[in-house]
């Protein structure tokens, strides 16, 4: 028989990649780490690291127990949860996991309200794209805030999958503080900023499909264009006045000094 306890030890070890790291993460030592996944190793009658003076690594056994333990903890954290609510109590973790932006703006409000629940503890990951709801499919998370910019109708997983609607998230234009359009008596009028120097995500992440738009909707595109990964990097090089930038109204939440928003006419939103 599987210990579940020792299950977890190799889950965090597939996670963490290093003895050290499990040790730490779990709050044991390294030599009760390394004796627990020996013991693991004797209960599946298999070697599950392959072990060096310097380090471990899994072997093909091991990753295969690791995607098992994986589901094997979620099951075993359902039934707690299914008992605890028979018992008129809520406990264990809720793992939500988040877009960047949302993850920054979302956290407070979460942790405010599952402090109030004194059994509940809140674990807040961040993925992108797709990532989030692969992970509530494999029961890797409960729940996942997914950004969309195509309006098409989300997949459910084959009936597996609830979706909620959140919030409509346009693109604002971010602009440096001194920059001439800050002030709000100037109209915003997309076709005379092409001129600009502009700061956007590179292709295939989720926000530079609604810059396109924005631009295709002007029949252009910018003379100048930076690409940068990230929202909170796009804010702070918009800041230091290196270019200007559309982004989702969510990134205001980050709170960056030095810049200015405007709204945008009919702005692509997610």
């Amino acid at each position: 028989m599987l210990d579940v306890r020792r299950l977890q030890i190799l889950k965090e070890f597939a996670d963490r990649g290093t003895i050290a790291g499990t040790a730490e993460a779990l709050g044991y030592t390294a030599s009760a780490v390394s004796q627990q996944l020996s013991s693991l190793e004797r209960e599946a009658g298999t070697q599950l690291l392959d072990r060096t003076a310097r380090s471990a690594e899994l072997t093909d056994g091991g990753r295969l127990l690791a995607e098992h333990a994986e589901q094997i903890l979620a099951m075993v954290e359902a039934a707690e949860s299914v008992l605890a609510q028979q018992a008129g109590a809520v406990l264990g973790p809720v793992t939500v996991t988040a877009f960047p932006t949302a993850a920054v703006a979302l956290a407070p409000l979460l942790a405010q309200r599952l402090h109030q629940q004194e059994g509940l503890q809140l674990v807040l990951r961040q993925s992108v794209g797709a990532a989030g709801v692969r992970q509530v499919s494999s029961a890797e998370v409960d729940i996942a805030v997914i950004d969309d910019w195509s309006g098409r109708p989300p997949d459910s997983g084959t009936g597996k999958l609830r979706h909620v609607p959140l919030l409509h998230d346009p693109l604002v234009l971010a602009l440096p503080e001194d920059h001439p359009l800050a002030d709000t008596s100037h109209p915003v009028e997309l076709h005379r900023l092409l001129e600009e120097s502009w700061i956007h995500a590179p292709r295939g992440e989720p926000s530079r499909e609604g810059t396109d738009r924005l631009f295709a909707s002007v029949g252009g595109a910018p003379a100048t264009a930076w690409e940068f990964q990230g929202q909170g990097t796009i804010l702070n090089l918009v800041a230091r006045g290196i270019g200007i930038a559309a982004v989702p109204a969510l990134a205001l939440a980050a709170g960056t000094s030095g810049l200015a928003f405007r709204l945008l006419p009919q702005a692509p939103a997610r």
